[in-house]
């Protein structure tokens, strides 16, 4: 069944013209038929017959082509309706191709077509009942039968007219959601970009606070060069490992596309916040009334900059959003595992949880834009996102960042 409805929506022009072919056999059929003696009504004369063949195929085109050409197939039926009252030919069966065309026409956006139509359908019937009037029926019932089918003929006008409005509904309803879509992407591209900018910029501190590390180091291995050896040495040493993190974390730093925003803060580099500051942001966190448990597992060693950066901004997010969202006597919980190449980050709340939308369209702390912020900070590093509804209610947010840098 599907199959059929599907063809009659590809193949509209066929199936008009079956019902075209099918209307002009049962008009061919009441032709043949008028001419007994015996059919019901008056039989046609031989002028009429030859006329009535040329009707019955100019309604049957009006049918066959009403969807292609709505506006010239009701010229048409209006036409063959005029030659129909100057030749006598009285209504047939092949006359329902005008109910068709009004309710074709209505359900199109032609104002002066569906004008048309709705005239036709006040006008035929009267004109028809007081043409061709029944020899068996008294005025009164010429009337009522004239009224009767003048409710038809308005009726498939109003059907075609309600179909049109529909559609229309429906059509506004489509290009608002393509609207809504094109402005939620826009929306999601400016975030993006406005989040790489500040990793860009945050990036850049950091690397600006190596090079500082490093020339404060090369400053002081300079003054004790002669007296102090070994301090010379391992000051060496701190320069060369600065350095090779310096040049790690501008690799990632080129990655990023960074606008032509200036950065609202002084000329004056200060290092970015990192894992050791996580107790400081639990405890700020605990101070406002949320209960935060926060546990820290394997071995905490160094790490680079960008990692460090990486998860105190995704608990800071989670922990904000679960403040604003979590609902009453919420409690949150924070670990951090150090593994053999990777930094697991896990932040959840057994709360109602944050929304995941509001994760998508903007973080509630004013520094990052939530689930676009973390997969931004998280793709830079090259690990795993995943965040979602917790089973039992709340939010999980999971993050597994390596600690290999890049090449």
């Amino acid at each position: 069944m599907h199959r059929i409805y599907d063809f009659i929506r590809r193949h509209p022009t066929w199936v008009d013209s079956f019902y075209a072919v099918l209307l002009l056999a049962l008009s061919a059929a009441w032709i043949i038929a008028s001419t007994q003696a015996d059919f019901e009504g008056a039989a046609l004369g031989t002028k009429e017959q030859v006329a009535a063949v040329p009707v019955s195929l100019a309604l049957s085109l009006v049918v066959a082509l009403r969807r292609r050409l709505p506006e010239k197939m009701l010229v048409l039926a209006c036409a063959t309706g005029l030659v129909q009252l100057v030749t006598n030919v009285q209504v047939f069966v092949g006359n329902f191709a005008f109910l068709v065309i009004i309710f074709t026409v209505a359900s199109r956006t032609v104002p002066w077509a569906s004008r048309l139509a709705l005239a036709g359908a006040f006008l035929a019937p009267t004109i028809a009942t007081f043409r061709w009037p029944s020899p068996n029926q008294d005025a009164f019932e010429d009337a009522l039968g004239a009224i009767l089918m003048t409710a038809c003929f308005v009726l498939a006008w109003v059907m075609g007219d309600s179909l049109r409005t529909r559609q229309a509904y429906y059509k506004q309803l489509e290009e608002r959601a393509a609207r809504l879509e094109k402005e939620r992407e826009a929306q999601a591209k400016v975030a993006v970009a406005a989040e790489r900018a500040r990793i860009a910029r945050e990036l850049h501190d950091v690397v600006a606070h190596n090079v500082s590390v490093m020339v404060v180091q090369a400053d002081g291995a300079a003054y004790v060069l002669d007296t102090a050896p070994d301090q010379t040495r391992q000051a060496l040493e701190t320069i060369s490992g600065t350095g090779r993190q310096a040049l790690a974390e501008m690799r990632r730093l080129l990655g990023v596309l960074r606008t032509g925003e200036q950065s609202k803060e002084s000329g004056e580099y200060v290092p970015q916040p990192g894992v050791e500051q996580l107790n400081e942001l639990v405890d700020q966190v605990r101070g406002t009334g949320l209960t935060v448990a926060f546990e820290i597992q394997g071995t905490p060693r160094p790490l680079p900059s960008s990692v460090e950066l990486t998860a105190y901004r995704i608990v800071q997010e989670a922990l904000t959003n679960t403040r604003k969202h979590g609902g009453p006597r919420v409690g949150a919980n924070v670990r951090l595992r150090y593994g053999d190449g990777e930094l697991a980050l896990l932040a959840e709340d057994d709360g109602r949880g944050a929304q995941r939308d509001v994760y998508e369209d903007g973080g509630t702390d004013g520094l990052g834009h939530g689930l676009i912020g973390m997969r931004e900070r998280v793709g830079m590093v090259g690990g795993n996102l995943e965040a979602g509804p917790r089973p039992g209610g709340g939010f999980r947010i999971c993050a597994v960042l390596p600690l290999k840098s890049a090449p």
